[in-house]
């Protein structure tokens, strides 16, 4: 974000608490890494894994065997030439017959494995069963903006020794995109989607080369409900329909293969190839680490079942439903009293039963052994907890394998290291797990992992920050520019005239982790605000990295980008959290200055929608005092069809002398749809599109809404509903503001 300011003899550049709610982390100043502090300080944990991360590269000569532990790098399990080497004969197993349905081959898979070698694919670290020809897999990576070091599986190597590289070949860095806030802020789903594609590019050339898996724990669509939460800048920010459009379109672009985006009606979905599998995480009602002595291990939040449907659910829903993703992670908190990765009403039922999940559901890393050694739940064992999750549907747990023990060995997961004792104990059913490894490796040969996905065998090196990327990664960076505040036209600045610049404020020199925070790849080196401003960057040299974000600052104050971007969550009034002692707002969520003004027009004035409906899906509302329930007050939207819509065209018109990009954001005041019902949102961000505006130009966007989708509300009963009555469409912008009403009529 940028703030402008003018004196009579300089031009200053202000990145000082602007900036800080986006690119700000603390730095560990825990005086040791012992692993119980670890657990509780995440600035350290990070650390720690990025250490760990960097001395297995630095080691992995001594380990490189190939991507299926056989000394050679193999991009499918069922390769004959691999079984031959294991000594075994592939056409034994009928998990590698082509022939047969993903279901069947998983099934024959399964039947194979010994109750032990079950128990052993339960964890993100499997150990596979050799003896069957299946090998190990680790199914930890991330890519939140573009491929991180974070977690075991993906490897970059170190320049200083390239002749220690892992896999078939050195590679140093993969692209690395501006943080998720910054994307969310150019309101542009299909620059979304085009890093999920960019990223899980990437991510197949890097497993080809033995070097990364596919499966990939991004992305993270918690919905911020307090700027004091340190980790908003990794979300797309506050508002649930913003960032469940955000999950939908980044999952796209990871999974979706061209030509196998749906299945054909009444076909499998879970025999729909994939290109990588993502995840939506963490679920749910989840954005406290550590505050005021309460940590994410222990909190307890209290949400009442309104607020889990309208804010903490729907992101989720729309990633399962409209995404189709692969994999949903449950958070370490509790909700109500339940851990989330042991409630079967949050997994079993809501995901993968009302919604549908085509997949797996994960563990946060480490989330069951949280239940006993910081939640305390039930006063639990280990062996209480593990059962208790499997039961409640978690199919995968996520341990502490950054971590070593006393002997060296890194800290496992539950559910391998005490699944036998459940099993023996006859607390755990071999058919629940049977259930859990069918939801991995059905996500597995979606993948390709047992065949190969052909157009993909070929990625390499090469595709890996190549220039179609690099610019992409420049793209976003710009997109994602919001201009807050700039006084007496004083931008853009003209290098030519402007003899002086001051930049100040605390990051002008903005350390790395400020620049690029968590869950990245390495970059060579960085740039900072100050030497983007004064375009004094380093060369990194061929097939490098810069970071792209202090360039975009710089190409924004000297007007070669002019700024379209939009505030994803609202900014109060005072710096910090410290110094805030009430409700006003700063800058409101969808607000953005540009060097140009825009102007909205509408060609309707007004519209209405009949809903034909039985009684019995007639629902309540509540009503303000002094107000009369109507016969027929609301449509419960479960139980109707919802195939009703409005359609309607906006102008954009550009009376600037300087183009410009503009999201056109919608919102339903809900206190006009209808004025009489009690406590429901002042508006609800409902469609949004970017378009791009040459000066004093005019551009016509259509919109289409479903009336089910964009002006139901969710009621106290946690009903989700359709009022009758009159709704308003609102667009707005910080210039202009056009509305028409919408009268909704239910017909019984």
């Amino acid at each position: 974000m940028i703030l402008i300011s003018s004196t009579s003899s300089t031009r200053t550049v202000h990145l000082g608490n602007v900036l800080r709610l986006f690119l700000f982390t603390p730095l560990c100043h825990c005086p040791t890494l012992h692993h119980r502090l670890l657990r509780s300080c995440r600035p350290c944990l990070l650390q720690h894994r990025q250490l760990h991360s960097a001395r297995a590269v630095s080691a992995s000569s001594n380990d490189d065997t190939g991507v299926f532990g056989t000394g050679k790098v193999y991009t499918k399990v069922c390769e004959p030439t691999r079984f031959a080497a294991l000594g075994l004969n592939m056409t034994v197993f009928q998990y590698c017959n082509t022939s047969l349905s993903y279901a069947d081959r998983v099934r024959d898979l399964i039947g194979w494995m010994t109750v032990e070698e079950k128990v052993g694919g339960l964890g993100d670290w499997t150990a596979g069963a050799p003896r069957i020809g299946l090998p190990a897999y680790k199914w930890w990576s991330e890519a939140l903006h573009g491929l991180s070091t974070t977690g075991p599986t993906t490897k970059f190597d170190n320049l200083a020794t390239p002749h220690l590289h892992s896999g078939t070949t050195a590679v140093y860095n993969a692209t690395v995109f501006a943080n998720v806030i910054n994307s969310a802020a150019s309101f542009n789903e299909t620059l979304w989607k085009s890093i999920g594609q960019a990223v899980s590019t990437e991510a197949r050339a890097m497993y080809n080369m033995g070097k990364g898996g596919m499966t990939y724990w991004s992305p993270n669509i918690n919905v911020v409900r307090d700027p004091r939460w340190g980790r908003a800048l990794e979300t797309p920010g506050e508002d649930p329909y913003v960032v469940g459009r955000y999950a939908v379109n980044f999952v796209r672009g990871m999974q979706d293969i061209p030509g196998h985006e749906t299945v054909a009606a009444g076909g499998n979905p879970n025999t729909r190839p994939i290109k990588t599998s993502a995840c939506c995480k963490h679920y749910a009602a989840y954005d406290l680490d550590d505050w005021n002595n309460n940590t994410r291990f222990k909190f307890d939040a209290r949400v009442k079942e309104r607020d889990m449907v309208e804010t903490f659910q729907r992101p989720f829903e729309m990633c399962v439903h409209d995404g189709d993703v692969c994999s949903v992670m449950c958070s370490y908190n509790r909700i109500n009293g339940i851990p989330a990765c042991a409630d079967a009403h949050l997994l079993s039922q809501t995901i993968r039963g009302d919604w549908q999940l085509h997949g797996y559901i994960v563990s946060d890393c480490d989330a069951v052994r949280v239940m006993t050694d910081n939640a305390t739940w039930l006063g639990y064992t280990a062996v209480e907890a593990s059962v208790a999750s499997l039961k409640a549907g978690l199919d995968l747990d996520c341990g502490e394998s950054w971590i070593k023990d006393a002997n060296g060995k890194p800290v496992m997961d539950f559910f391998t290291t005490y699944g036998m004792d459940a099993v023996n104990m006859g607390k755990m059913r071999e058919s629940d797990i049977d259930k859990a490894l069918t939801n991995q490796y059905m996500t597995l040969m979606r993948l390709g992992y047992f065949d190969d996905i052909a157009q993909y065998s070929s990625l390499s090196k090469k595709d890996i920050y190549s220039d179609e990327h690099r610019s992409l990664a420049v793209d976003e960076a710009r997109q994602g520019m919001v201009l807050l505040k700039y006084e007496n036209n004083l931008l853009p600045l003209d290098a030519k005239k402007v003899g002086r610049v001051t930049v100040h404020g605390p990051h002008i020199q903005a350390p790395e982790k400020v620049m690029d925070e968590d869950y990245t790849g390495p970059p060579c080196r960085y740039v900072t605000p100050r030497q983007g401003v004064s375009r004094s960057e380093p060369s990194c040299g061929p097939g490098t990295l810069v970071v792209k974000v202090a360039n975009a600052i710089a190409d924004v104050i000297f007007g070669e980008y002019n700024p379209g971007g939009r505030l994803p969550l609202t900014w109060f009034k005072n710096k910090t959290y410290k110094f805030y002692d009430g409700p006003e707002v700063l800058y409101p969520s969808g607000y953005g200055l540009s060097y140009t003004k825009f102007l909205y027009k509408m060609d309707t004035n007004s519209t209405a929608v009949t809903i034909p409906v039985a009684s019995q899906h007639c629902k309540k509302l509540s009503y303000k005092s002094g107000v009369s329930a109507l016969a027929y007050p609301a449509i419960n939207v479960d139980g109707h069809t919802c195939t009703e819509t409005i359609s309607f065209n906006v102008s954009v018109i550009n009376s600037g002398g300087k183009g410009s990009s503009q999201p056109v954001i919608e919102g339903v005041p809900a206190t006009q749809q209808p004025a009489e019902v009690d406590d429901a949102p002042i508006k609800q961000v409902v469609a949004f599109q970017r378009v791009f505006v040459h000066a004093r130009s005019t551009v016509n966007v259509s919109f289409t809404l479903n009336v089910c989708k964009a002006f139901s509300i969710v009621e106290k009963t946690a009903y989700t509903v359709v009022p009758s009555g009159v709704s308003t469409v609102l667009v707005e912008n910080g210039d202009s503001s056009v509305s028409f009403p919408v009268k909704i009529n239910l017909s019984v």
